[in-house]
């Protein structure tokens, strides 16, 4: 039995230790398997084994210890839980003997998590289930779960949006006090602010859109002058019906964006709102932030301002009825049409086809896609995915569209505040892949600088019609950074613009409702409720989590509809390439699916300068922009992702054709 002094010099020795132990704060990186990493403060990260991993979840501060295991290889201990932001997630009800589990689907929780007998909410094997942490594992890594609600089974018509909206955290209802604003308005909530604005109620305004759409935010409207043309934007105003600060601005800040989830969206503001008050339905009058620009014969642009305006839109009118106007056809519908509109839409067209033009010899134009359309059935899952074909109408709108956002970004540019859209271009870890790159196929370009605006503007341009043995434009835009809002003007390299922000969804964009608070505030000092540093990182990370949002649910859709896929010979084309395997997108509807180099004969290595995978003996390259065929061969339910299997391929061998 130790005495006083031995148990003191014990304490002490554990002390000693504990104070001599180099402890490391970091963030735990999950992976698909068991095992994950903790990316320390300092900018490593130390491999944690499946021990370890079992009593932490995705996202945890931690404080970790590294320990030696073999001869130049460390793995790291978890000595210490600081925060766990983890708290709420979904999963599939399991039992198995007598234990009940749920099995999360939150990507980076690879374990079955116990629920207690109390904690189970009724809910049935096979249920999904929407569940809170209810006992962190990082004792002795065994965590506990309660059932917060039961989401619903598998095969249900709608659950692949109820289980996206759980989730994900999304609020498919509208907060008590929203709904009670949104109902206060009404037609009367207009007529008040029409006599503070410009009366414009008799000019040729029309929309132009699918004839689905409901939320209509922009009319447009032109008139030839002596030097060009005068463009002008009605955009939708939602600011003048919403107080700042209001409960139905802090919720379409929370909300961010809507979300254009298949067969049901998930609005950013209230039905009554974006629909009907705020929509520019034809014939009734509405309030708009109005640009006015002056477009030059040669597509630049000129003078522009901003106006407070009431409007009515002459007409809601499809893409393809413009466009049938724009090839000059002559059906009862386009006679119909007023003279004034009829000769407004034919200027909007010249327009458009200059802006076009000078945005083609001065910016950048992003590669046309096929776009597909999801058509749904009475259970909510696809019955049929059609071609969206993009027509002269679509690029009527779309550069009417950035020449308005582009005023509206020098406007807030010289006043020396705003909300921007800025693009970086190229990532900086990838520069050293394409300098490489353009070493080897094309050396006529590596004197560019792809950091500085002109440098990247020339070698998008160059590379888009280079004739090399890899497809350098493919590769490059695989290489770009992601877009990112900001208070401060900058270069946004992907359109080729030395500044952008965008004001013409506010119906739909937190962002460009803000905006509009921004142009009207230095305009006519309106109130605003301004964005700090804080909420600006906020409202990008929820875009980006609606975006996820949207592309999961999507791809869940799509899983189910290839399981109709015959086993038939598809023609497809290679979109992306990875170290194990490549996806093909269909050309007849645009699905995407993966084959995996286990299926192909010998092994193949990845070339990430080239984004190629090789044969290690006979040559054979898989490549992007690849014309290959394929057979659907199953669906990998967990990870939701299409299988094919290459029929044959249009293959290139030692670099050639």
């Amino acid at each position: 039995m130790l005495n006083a002094d031995a148990l003191n010099q014990l304490r002490q020795l554990k002390t000693d230790i504990k104070e001599s132990k180099v402890v490391l704060p970091g963030t735990i990186k999950p992976t698909n398997g068991r095992f994950g990493f903790v990316a320390l403060d300092e900018g490593r990260d130390v491999f944690l084994p499946p021990e370890e991993m079992q009593k932490v979840l995705p996202g945890d501060r931690v404080n970790v210890t590294e320990q030696e295991v073999e001869k130049g290889k460390t793995q790291g201990v978890v000595d210490e839980l600081l925060e766990s932001h983890l708290t709420t997630f979904v999963g599939r009800y399991l039992v198995k003997g007598k234990g009940h589990f749920v099995a999360p689907e939150t990507p980076g929780i690879n374990r079955w998590i116990f629920i207690p007998p109390k904690e189970r909410m009724g809910a049935q094997p096979d249920d999904f289930i929407y569940c809170q942490i209810h006992r962190h594992p990082f004792k002795d890594g065994k965590g506990q779960a309660k059932v917060l609600r039961v989401i619903g089974k598998a095969g249900e018509p709608g659950i692949e949006r109820a289980f996206t909206l759980a989730n994900f955290d999304l609020a498919d209802a509208w907060p008590e006090e929203v709904q009670k604003q949104a109902d206060d308005l009404n037609e009367d909530s207009i007529l008040r602010h029409t006599q503070a604005r410009e009366d414009r109620t008799g000019q040729p305004y029309v929309t132009i859109d699918s004839p689905g759409t409901q939320d209509m935010d922009d009319a447009l409207m032109a008139t030839p002058n002596a030097t060009g043309w005068t463009l002008s934007i009605a955009i939708a105003d939602p600011t003048a019906m919403i107080a700042p600060g209001s409960p139905a601005e802090e919720e379409a800040f929370n909300r961010a964006t809507a979300i254009y989830f298949p067969g049901e969206p998930l609005p950013m503001l209230p039905d009554s709102i974006s629909t009907r008050l705020c929509s520019l339905m034809p014939d009734l009058p509405r309030l708009t932030l109005v640009c006015d620009l002056q477009v030059n014969n040669d597509g630049s642009l000129g003078d522009y301002s901003f106006h407070h305006a009431t409007i009515i839109s002459k007409g809601k009118l499809s893409y393809e009825l413009v466009s049938h106007l724009i090839e000059g056809r002559q059906d009862d519908e386009i006679k119909a049409l007023p003279d004034d509109v009829s000769d407004s839409l034919d200027q909007l067209h010249q327009v458009a086809t200059a802006l076009r033009k000078w945005r083609a010899e001065h910016a950048l134009l992003s590669q046309d896609r096929p776009e597909f359309r999801l058509r749904l059935d009475e259970n909510k899952r696809i019955r049929l995915i059609e071609p969206s074909v993009q027509n002269e109408a679509h690029r009527l709108v779309e550069e009417c569209m950035v020449a308005a956002n582009r005023c509206a970004a020098d406007f807030l540019n010289q006043r020396g505040k705003g909300l921007f859209i800025q693009h970086p271009g190229l990532r900086d870890d990838r520069a050293d892949n394409i300098r490489k790159l353009l070493e080897s196929h094309a050396p006529h370009l590596t004197d560019l600088d792809a950091n500085t605006a002109e440098g990247f503007k020339a070698l998008m341009k160059h590379s888009e019609q280079l004739e090399a043995e890899v497809p350098i434009r493919s590769i490059l835009s695989r290489q770009l950074a992601r877009a990112e809002l900001s208070f401060e003007a900058a270069a946004h390299q992907g359109m080729g613009l030395a500044a952008y922000t965008t004001f013409t969804s506010p119906l739909r964009k937190f962002s460009d409702f803000y905006v509009h608070r921004l142009i009207k505030s230095a305009l006519w000092d309106a109130p605003i409720k301004a964005l700090n540093s804080q909420q600006l990182e906020a409202l990008q990370a929820t875009q980006f989590r609606a975006r996820q949002a949207a592309n999961t649910l999507e791809a869940w859709l799509k899983a189910d509809f290839a399981k109709t896929l015959p086993e038939d010979a598809m023609a497809g084309t290679i979109n992306r390439t990875m170290p194990s395997g490549f996806f093909v997108r269909l050309d007849s509807n645009g699905l995407e699916g993966f084959v995996s180099c286990k299926d192909l004969d010998g092994k193949y290595s990845f070339d990430p300068v080239t984004l190629r995978l090789v044969h290690n003996k006979n040559g054979r390259i898989f490549q992007l922009e690849q014309r290959v065929t394929v057979s659907f061969v199953g669906v990998d339910d967990e990870r939701r992702q299409i299988n094919f299997k290459l029929l044959e391929a249009e293959e290139v061998t030692n670099g050639k054709d």
